[in-house]
This record gives C-alpha cells, sequence and structure tokens, in this order.
C-alpha cells in the first residue's frame, strides 16, 4: 500500500460515522480537497497526504505524534498548520489559526485553499439555516483573504488557481459578497 493510499485509509478509519450534512460520510469532503490538489497538477505526495489528514488533529482523536510515526514530519507539520489548538480556550484558538495560517508554508496554503473550495461546495448542500451558511462563508472569506498575498505571488506556478478561486467566487455571489480577486 502506497503512503497516499494508507494516508486515505487513515483519515477514512478516523473520521468513520461523521457526516457533512448528517448523511454524506465525511471523508467525501478530505477526498475532494486531495482531487482539488490533483486537478491542479499537485502530485507530491507529502502534500496530497496532508490532505486527507489536514483535519485529522483538529476533528479526533489523532495526534501530532500518530502522524508523524505514520507519515513523516513534513506531512505531520502541514497537517499541524491547518489545525487549530483544540487546547486552547475558543476565542484563543481562533486568535492562533489566524497567526498560524498568516504564517503558513506555501504548501500549507494551497491546501488550505482547496479547503476553503470544498467547504463552501459542501456548503450550498447543507441543510443549515440562511444565517449559518452566510456566518461560515464570511469565516471562509476570512481565511482566503489571509492566504490570498501568497496565492497572487505564486499563482503563475499553479495556473488552476484561477479555476479554483471561480468556484469560490461562485459560492461568495451567490451569498452576497463580493468576488475575491487574485
Amino acid at each position: 500500500m502506497s503512503k497516499l493510499e494508507s494516508a486515505e485509509l487513515f483519515a477514512k478509519e478516523r473520521h468513520s460515522g461523521m457526516t457533512i450534512d448528517d448523511k454524506t460520510p465525511y471523508w467525501k469532503h478530505l477526498e475532494g480537497v486531495v482531487n482539488r490538489l490533483k486537478n491542479l497538477g499537485i502530485t507530491d505526495e507529502d502534500l496530497l497526504c496532508a490532505a486527507w489528514l489536514h483535519d485529522s488533529i483538529e476533528n479526533t482523536i489523532t495526534t501530532f505524534d500518530d502522524i508523524e510515526q505514520r507519515f513523516g514530519s513534513k506531512v505531520a507539520v502541514l497537517v499541524l498548520a491547518l489545525s487549530k489548538d483544540k487546547n486552547l480556550p475558543k476565542g484563543e484558538q481562533e486568535q492562533q489559526y489566524v497567526k498560524q495560517l498568516k504564517d503558513a508554508s506555501w504548501d500549507a496554503k494551497i491546501v488550505k485553499l482547496c479547503d476553503i473550495s470544498a467547504n463552501l461546495k459542501d456548503l450550498k448542500n447543507a441543510s443549515w439555516s440562511k444565517t449559518k451558511k452566510s456566518k461560515e462563508v464570511k469565516k471562509k472569506l476570512y481565511y482566503l483573504n489571509l492566504i490570498k498575498p501568497e496565492l497572487i505571488k505564486n499563482k503563475s506556478q499553479v495556473p488552476g488557481i484561477q479555476g479554483i478561486m471561480d468556484g469560490i467566487n461562485e459560492v461568495l455571489v451567490s451569498f452576497n459578497q463580493r468576488p475575491v480577486v487574485l
């Protein structure tokens, strides 16, 4: 079994029983992030593993050490960069996460872009109230604006970024938000 297949299996096991909208298995979200990266032409196995695992520390009993032992330090560091610290009080979690995203590596930011895109697509089908959906859209938009300078700087290296942005902007406009221009 390849490292990538192992990451997929691990993520599916750890997120077992979790759903996006009361019916869709949560791992479908993870798969969406991985597929977006692949569509951008990303083939780096560690980066794709991190995409499968990006919610493992934050949403399951998985630790940094679990990921590092199984998948190596590069994958573990990427996953950690994309995880809120659940040991902090709620308000501090968000402050820390914002700082983390700003300081994150390019690899972490491209995974985050694909995560935002997948989250917004999932949101369209969610059974939440319009108010809750709008609040979630604004939060994703905030995260997108945090990583935007790096996306602008590197968009020529990954031409498909504009396609991802087009999909994101379609959802933003449907929630009366201004599109994000790179």
